[in-house]
């Protein structure tokens, strides 16, 4: 759902504070804020609110949440640009940011889009999720049984891999 908004504060740290301010409505719904995302598309700016949970999302509970969270937003009104407010799922190919969904997925098939190649030249890595450690590194079990390990701050995106296909489990 959208909807045009008018808001006052800065456009740094909005995804943050929208983040606190919304998560008990989210959460006291019976649902997951998987992401809260601020972005420019064009001229235009968009709150992403990202919910989840363990049954599939409808565009009814999607609504729903947006309406909640709207007079929130307004009587808050945490961000000085107008912007559309969305409300939706993270999606089969979502992104992995936090380590609480590092956590959630391990033992799920990941991809990875690397800055940089890494030392066998390299800059796509897929395969499934074993965590991501206390000192940001992320390790995923690759096709052979072998490990592929980078740094966090290394990787463009990790997100969850929506190729059923990805290898066959051994």
């Amino acid at each position: 759902m959208e909807k045009k908004k008018q808001a006052a504060g800065t456009a740094g740290g909005a995804a943050k504070t929208v983040e606190t301010l919304v998560r008990p409505t989210v959460e006291g719904m019976g649902l997951r804020l998987w992401d809260v995302r601020f972005e420019k598309e064009g001229p235009d700016w968009f709150l992403r609110v990202l919910i989840d949970r363990d049954t599939p999302l409808d565009t009814d509970t999607c609504e729903a949440v947006s309406r909640a969270i709207d007079p929130i937003l307004d009587r808050a009104d945490p961000i000085e640009q107008s912007y559309y407010l969305e409300v939706g799922s993270p999606g089969l190919g979502r992104r992995l940011t936090r380590p609480e969904h590092f956590a959630a997925l391990a033992g799920q098939k990941c991809a990875a889009h690397l800055i940089r190649p890494d030392a066998q030249g390299r800059r796509d890595v897929t395969g499934i999720l074993q965590g991501l450690d206390d000192d940001g590194t992320v390790t995923l079990r690759d096709e052979n049984g072998g490990t592929v390990a980078f740094a966090l701050k290394s990787a463009g995106y990790v997100k969850l891999c929506d190729d059923e296909n990805l290898f066959d489990e051994r």
